[in-house]
């Protein structure tokens, strides 16, 4: 039934019978609305507040003794029939800042949820009574963005009167997680989820992040801040012409060799003082670079690419608590050994691959969101697109490219629905010097609308474009102006 809906809409959008415009001239009073609740969960109260652009209805659920909101954002005027679910990031599961206030100025109703945990880098909530949370950590592993898709809908057409004609999701880190989780657990909330730099495969990147620090504690050698940066610019420097083309881009870094060993010896200024670069120093990032071994050297995940920012993993960031990644530091902490503030710089080798493997042993199937059958998301008619940027330095893109071989290893051929791109240069979600998608949701909407399948996703920077290529094509320059899209071929 979904799909004859969406396939006579989309009819009329081309025939130009009924073009996709503001569904309603008149402005609905901004009021409460009676919500049904999903399946196992109980609503507690339904609030209704007028803002400037928009009138924001708070649903607030409970399952057990937990309290969860669910916040629906519906646009005064100009409301184009359109829900956008809006992800969150590190362990905030939604966001009602720029990305939901920008989602309902582009004419959508917009959904975000609290999963009835707190904010990014608090996991307070993971230990109740000494014992791990489960109904906080389902919720905010999978269900609450599900249940915020199906309360949305409701509220939406309790609101306007008439129905969501297409539904989207849009995140970026941990919400580009819940976009698969979506695709892959609830497949019919989404008519297209665009999810990029997912944080997928988490039972294995939330340890494997960690790593950097747990080398060298247990090496026993520090690499400053200022020596890390000294090991990335020389792998630039070397691998940076391999795509053509000379812009401070090491467009694949899995086929960059620089050898960190080449810089010993070398001299760098340190905040006044200068270095001498060391062997330690090498055999410190050559392993940053490998990225987590097993006990017999096998790599148990993909490591930092060459290109990408070492200082975040591995160095000292102003402001951060502790050493280390803090989302991995975390999840350590809190999730695996149930000890919030334990050091996990004393963490020794064995530890470490204990943790490893405990992690996936233990909640992959909670909060792993690493299922390569998407075949009903397929059927449902959904489109799903992804980008991750080569200088990813927070979750190095060796997973999501693993994740997306795995679908296709699963399923066949998939770019009839999911299309994954890669960004050169670009860093986790946004910045770094490389071009970035301009209109990604936009394109995301012209496939599932009106068939318009991206064969490149348009990229810029602030002086240049060039369009990012699907997987495993890559963007090599050809001629011209190597500040123009036209100048590239995916090859």
């Amino acid at each position: 039934m979904r799909r004859l809906t969406k396939l006579l809409a989309t009819t009329l959008l081309l025939t130009g019978l009924a073009p996709l415009a503001p569904a309603s001239a008149s402005t609905p009073d901004c009021t409460t609305v009676a919500v049904t609740a999903p399946a196992g969960a109980k609503i507690e109260s339904v609030d209704a507040v007028s803002r400037p652009e928009h009138c924001e209805i708070t649903v607030t659920l409970t399952h057990t003794d937990d309290h969860v909101k669910v916040v629906v954002g519906l646009p005064q005027t100009g409301w184009t029939g359109r829900l956008q679910g809006v992800g969150g990031s590190a362990y905030a599961a939604g966001d009602t800042g720029a990305p939901f206030t920008q989602a309902v100025k582009d004419g959508y109703a917009a959904v975000t949820t609290d999963a009835g945990v707190l904010d990014g880098l608090n996991t307070s909530w993971a230990l109740k009574n000494g014992e791990l949370d489960r109904t906080l950590l389902t919720n905010f592993a999978t269900r609450s963005v599900h249940e915020a898709a199906v309360i949305a809908k409701q509220v939406v057409r309790k609101h306007y009167q008439r129905s969501v004609s297409y539904s989207y999701w849009n995140g970026c880190s941990t919400g580009g997680r819940q976009g698969y989780a979506e695709a892959q657990r609830f497949p019919d909330d989404y008519d297209g989820v665009l999810a990029n730099a997912p944080a997928v495969n988490w039972s294995q990147f939330a340890v494997a992040t960690l790593w950097p620090q747990v080398v060298q504690g247990n090496d026993g050698h520090v690499v400053g801040n200022c020596v890390l940066a000294a090991f990335r610019k020389a792998a630039i420097e070397a691998c940076d012409a391999q795509d053509g083309v000379t812009n401070g881009i090491v467009d694949r870094p899995d086929r960059c060799s620089y050898d960190p060993r080449q810089l010993i010896g070398a001299k760098i200024l340190c905040e006044g003082n200068e270095v001498t670069v060391s062997q330690a120093d090498a055999d410190v990032m050559r392993k940053i670079w490998d990225g987590p071994t097993d006990e017999r050297g096998r790599t148990l995940w993909p490591g930092l690419p060459k290109g990408a920012d070492p200082v975040w993993l591995a160095g000292t960031i102003p402001g951060f608590p502790g050493p280390g990644f803090p989302v991995a530091a975390l999840w350590v902490q809190s999730f695996l050994l149930e000890q919030p503030g334990f050091d996990t710089s004393k963490l020794t080798y064995a530890q470490y691959r204990d943790l490893f493997r405990q992690s996936v042993r233990e909640f992959d199937d909670v909060i792993g969101t690493s299922d390569p059958d998407l075949s009903a998301f397929r059927r449902s008619g959904g489109k799903l697109i992804t980008f991750v940027g080569t200088n990813d330095q927070l979750i190095p893109p060796g997973g999501t490219l693993m994740y997306r071989d795995q679908v296709e290893r699963r399923m066949g051929y998939v770019n009839d629905f999911y299309r994954l791109f890669t960004a050169p240069g670009v860093d986790h979600c946004l910045g770094g010097n490389g071009p970035q998608p301009t209109n990604a949701l936009g394109q995301l909407v012209d496939w599932v609308e009106r068939g318009k399948a991206p064969s490149t996703l348009s990229a810029a920077t602030a002086d240049s474009t060039r369009d990012l290529c699907p997987y495993p094509k890559t963007s090599r320059y050809v001629h011209g102006d190597p500040k123009t899209a036209s100048s590239y071929r995916c090859v």
